[in-house]
């Protein structure tokens, strides 16, 4: 069973072509194995990925004391 999946330390790419991004990630299971596979993202999730990432990011520097 997956438990929960991670970010690989590569880059994401981009397909203009095929209209979509591809990013690394590592599915974790219970037994302690992991899997490397891609997120695959239309330009629609892409975005929404973004703005999703860039309130992370806010919400973490203001618990942490810093301006947004």
């Amino acid at each position: 069973m997956i438990t929960h999946a991670t970010t690989v330390r590569r880059d994401i790419t981009d397909n203009h072509g095929e209209q979509q991004a591809t990013l690394p990630i590592a599915l974790h299971r219970l037994d302690g194995t992991t899997e490397t596979t891609t997120l695959v993202l239309t330009p629609a999730e892409l975005e929404v990925l973004d703005a999703q990432v860039d309130r992370a990011i806010g919400m973490r520097e203001a618990g942490a004391g810093h301006p947004a």
